[in-house]
Parts: structure tokens; sequence; C-alpha cells
């Protein structure tokens, strides 16, 4: 899995975007993707921060409700 990019870097292309410039021009400025600086502006608009979630987490057991029967029909 990728890293986030760094706090900084959002902040310095979330800071041009509030000045007026586009979206577009900025994401080439700082080479990253226009989807990124329109995420990152947009959660800086709605949380003030531009830290990033958090990555991951915990995925359901699919075959859980299920392992009486898997282990029944092993025996």
């Amino acid at each position: 899995m990728v890293r986030p990019l760094s706090n900084d870097l959002r902040k310095r292309v979330v800071a041009a975007v509030a000045k007026g410039e586009s979206c577009r021009s900025v994401a080439l400025r700082f080479g990253v993707a226009v989807s990124s600086v329109v995420k990152w502006s947009q959660r800086y608009r709605s949380t003030g921060s531009v830290v990033p979630d958090r990555m991951g987490g915990h995925r359901k057991r699919v075959l859980e409700p299920h392992g009486a029967f898997i282990k029944e029909r092993l025996r």
C-alpha cells in the first residue's frame, strides 16, 4: 500500500487553490493528480484539516457464519 503524501505538500496545494488557482494548474505545478487536489480541498473545507484518514482497517470474515457447517463437512 502506498503511503499518503506529506501534510506539508497537502497544505501548500490547498493554499494555492484557496488563493484562486485552478485545481488543474495546481496539480500540474505540484505533480499530483487533479482528483487529489479536489479531494484535499474538499476535506479542508469540510474539516479544516488536510490530514489523511486512517488507511486499512478491519475486514469482516466472509466465511465466519458458515464455520460450523464447513467444519462438520470436513469431518
